[in-house]
């Protein structure tokens, strides 16, 4: 599923500056609750995924953008997949944002988690800005190429909001993986619902609530439709 504005191969939109033309251009808006996707991909440059709300399953996915290209309240896993960064395609955009995620209280169930991912690309792109005052976003044994930006997260319209966070990354590798330089915030919070560096001094058994099998898949949905 690919939805071209905003992309390269359309000169005649920046013959203006990125503030007129850069705008949301949705490639696939998933409401379904149990949906399942595998090998699939999601090609845009702003708000190509809308992960709108429900438990989600994405395997061996291919998804590709520049700004919030991951977004909405999903409860949703990504495994295997492939996250690819397209903020240098459009040197007029300085930097991109992967997730925006909605989380709206401590008791929603939403959440974005990226388990055993690849991300590339070209330009810079946080792993995510707040979409929602409980952001929650999770990385676990991902690939994280140079792409990322060293801070790894924004509060974006949720300054003063960050301790409700839960921004986690764990296990992850990679050149853009470094958590000494990620925002203050985000590395000195230690419980769990208050940032990454909870998953460094805890260590992966206090996630398990985040695997497939407890976080979407409780009643077994997934095999069935596999």
């Amino acid at each position: 599923m690919q939805n071209s504005f905003n992309l390269a191969d359309a000169p005649q939109l920046f013959v203006q500056s990125a503030e007129t033309f850069y705008t949301q251009a949705l490639a696939a808006r998933i409401y379904g609750d149990k949906s399942a996707f595998i090998s699939c991909g999601f090609k845009g440059f702003q708000d190509t995924l809308w992960d709108v709300k429900g438990r989600h399953y994405f395997k061996s996915c291919y998804v590709e953008g520049a700004i919030d290209f991951i977004f909405g309240n999903g409860q949703s896993v990504y495994q295997d997949c492939m996250i690819h960064v397209n903020v240098g395609l459009l040197p007029e955009v300085n930097q991109g944002y992967i997730t925006a995620q909605g989380r709206q209280s401590a008791k929603d169930l939403s959440g974005f988690v990226f388990k055993q991912c690849t991300i590339m690309g070209s330009g810079k792109a946080f792993l995510g800005r707040a979409y929602g005052p409980f952001s929650r976003v999770i990385f676990e044994d991902t690939n994280m190429g140079n792409v990322v930006a060293p801070e790894g997260w924004n509060a974006w319209n949720f300054r003063g909001k960050e301790k409700n966070f839960m921004y986690i990354e764990l296990n992850s590798r990679g050149i853009g993986s470094s958590p000494s330089k990620r925002v203050p915030w985000a590395k000195t919070q230690s419980s769990p619902s208050k940032g990454v560096s909870w998953a460094k001094t805890q260590g992966a058994s206090q996630l398990n609530s985040y695997s497939v099998e407890s976080f979407i898949n409780q009643d077994g949905w997934i095999p069935k439709l596999l």
